[in-house]
C-alpha cells in the first residue's frame, strides 16, 4: 500500500533536505514533482491541488526562514498536510450500546462478508467482549453460508433465518443478542452490483428498526476514484458513521484513502490489509502518513507483537539469549510467534527507513518459512538442543524427513549459527552498528 508514492515523495523530500535555503525558485520543482506523485497515486485532482497549496504557503512563511533546518521543516509541513488530509486523528468506533450495534453495508464485490469477520475478531480480540455475527444477506448465493464459514473458523456464533425477510431476521437477532448478553451484534446487509432504489429502501428500513451505533460503508480501494461516487451515493442516504477500505494492500496507489475524508467528511475508521482473518487495522492517519513518508510505525510493530506474542515465552527466550544458551527449540518458538504477526514483508515496511534499507520491495516466500520449521521438526530432540553434533549422516536423515535438500540444513545451521555470534557481541555490547 503506497508504495509508489511513498518513494517518489520520500525522494523528492530527500532532495530538499539538503537545501540551507527555502526559496520560491528552489520549491517549485520540489511542489511540481509532489504533486505528480499524488495524482498517479490517484488521488483526486482538487485535493491535489489544494494540498500543494497550502504545503507551498506554509513552506515560505516566516516560520519556515527562521527555522535553523529548512529542509526538516519542509519534511514536517507535508507530514502534517498529510496527516490532515488523512482526517487528522483517528475516529474510534461507538460502541456504548448494550449491545453495541454495527451495520455494515457496501457494494457486492467489496468485501463486506469477509470484513464483517475480521471486525468481530479484531473487537473481540482488542476488548475481550462477546460479537455476534447476524446474516442479512439473503439475496446473493451462499452470502450465509459464507459467513457460517467465517464464524466456524473463528469460533464466533452467526445467527441466521435462512432467506427469510431481513427486517424480521434483525428483529429476532437483536432479542437473542439481548437474551444471551452478547456485546456486540454486527450485520451482514445485503449488496447490489451498483446504488439502487430497492437496496437504499431496504438498507434504510434496516437502520430504522435497529437504529445502529455504527453504519460503517465497506469499500473496495481498488476501485480508485469511483469510492467518492459510492461514498456519497450511500451517505445521502443512510448518514454514514465511517467507511472501511479493503484491499489496500492489493493497491500500491492507494490515492482513495488520501481523498475520502477530504472530499465526503466520512472518516475511514479501519483499512483491510491482508486476506486473512486478523488481516485488518484501525485506521491512525497520523502513523499512516508516518508510513508514507518513509518514517516507519513502531506503535503499530509494537502492538502487533504484543498481540501475537506470548510474554512469559519471550522473557524465557530473552534470558535464554543472554545466557548464551539459545538453540533450535528456541528458534523454533520464536519463528512461530513471529509468524502469528502477520506476514514478514508487511511487519519490515513498518520499521523506520523501510524504504531506503531497500526492505519495501522484499518479498518473502511462505515456502521458505515452512521450509525451515520442517527441517527443526525433522530433527531429534538432542539434535535441536546441541546442533554442534548434527554431522553428514545426520544432515542426510534430516534433510529426508523434512522433503528439503542437505544444501538447505547446510543453510539454516549456517544462518543459525551467525545469528548465535550476533546475540553473544549484543549481550556483550560489542554489537558495530552499520552506520
Amino acid at each position: 500500500m503506497f508504495e509508489s508514492l511513498g518513494e517518489r515523495l520520500q525522494n523528492t523530500l530527500h532532495k530538499i533536505k539538503g537545501y540551507g535555503k527555502i526559496t520560491e525558485d528552489n520549491i517549485s520543482d520540489m511542489m511540481r514533482e509532489i504533486r505528480l506523485a499524488l495524482l498517479e497515486a490517484d488521488v483526486n485532482y482538487k485535493v491535489v491541488k489544494e494540498f500543494t497549496t497550502n504545503v507551498k504557503e506554509k513552506a515560505l512563511g516566516e516560520e519556515v526562514k527562521r527555522s535553523i533546518n529548512p529542509g526538516d521543516m519542509f519534511v514536517k509541513i507535508v507530514k502534517d498536510e498529510l496527516v490532515e488530509l488523512l482526517g487528522g486523528e483517528s475516529a474510534p468506533l461507538n460502541l456504548n450500546g448494550n449491545p453495541a450495534i454495527l451495520m455494515l453495508v457496501g457494494l457486492q464485490g467489496s468485501g463486506k462478508t469477509t470484513t464483517i469477520g475480521k471486525l468481530a475478531n479484531l473487537l473481540r480480540k482488542k476488548h475481550a467482549k462477546k460479537p455476534l455475527l447476524v446474516a442479512c444477506d439473503v439475496y446473493r448465493p451462499a452470502a450465509i453460508d459464507q459467513l457460517k464459514q467465517i464464524g466456524k473458523q473463528l469460533n464466533i456464533e452467526v445467527f441466521e433465518e435462512g432467506k427469510n425477510n431481513p427486517v424480521e431476521i434483525v428483529e429476532h437477532a437483536l432479542s437473542y443478542a439481548k437474551e444471551n448478553h452478547f456485546d456486540y451484534v454486527l450485520v451482514d446487509t445485503a449488496g447490489r452490483l451498483h446504488i439502487d432504489e430497492d437496496l437504499m429502501n431496504e438498507l434504510k428500513e434496516l437502520q430504522r428498526v435497529i437504529c445502529p451505533h455504527e453504519v460503517l460503508l465497506v469499500i473496495d480501494s481498488m476501485v480508485g476514484q469511483d469510492a467518492i461516487h459510492v461514498i456519497e451515493g450511500f451517505h445521502s442516504q443512510l448518514q454514514l458513521t465511517g467507511v472501511i477500505l479493503t484491499k489496500l494492500d492489493g493497491d500500491t496507489r492507494g490515492g482513495v484513502a488520501l481523498s475520502v475524508r477530504h472530499l465526503t467528511n466520512v472518516p475511514i475508521k479501519f483499512i483491510g490489509v491482508s486476506e486473512k482473518l486478523d488481516g485488518i487495522d484501525i485506521f491512525d492517519p497520523e502513523r499512516m502518513a508516518g508510513r508514507i513518508l518513509g518514517m516507519g510505525d513502531i506503535v503499530s510493530l509494537v502492538e502487533k507483537a504484543t498481540e501475537a506474542i506470548d510474554e512469559r515465552e519471550a522473557e524465557k527466550t530473552a534470558k535464554r539469549m543472554q545466557s548464551g544458551k539459545f538453540d533450535l527449540e528456541d528458534f523454533l518458538s520464536t519463528m512461530k510467534q513471529i509468524k502469528k504477526m502477520g506476514p514478514l514483508e508487511n511487519l519490515l515496511k513498518l520499521i523506520p527507513g523501510a524504504s531506503k534499507m531497500g526492505l519495501n520491495s522484499v518479498k518473502i516466500d511462505p515456502k521458505q518459512m515452512a521450509h525451515l520449521e520442517a527441517i527443526v521438526l525433522s530433527m531429534t530432540v538432542a539434535e535441536r538442543r546441541n546442533p554442534n553434533i548434527i554431522k553428514a549422516s545426520r544432515k542426510t536423515r534430516i534433510a529426508k524427513g523434512s522433503g528439503t535438500s542437505v544444501q538447505e540444513v547446510n543453510r539454516l545451521l549456517q544462518q543459525f549459527d551467525q545469528m548465535k555470534k550476533m546475540m553473544k557481541q549484543m549481550t556483550n555490547g560489542n554489537m558495530k552498528l552499520p552506520w
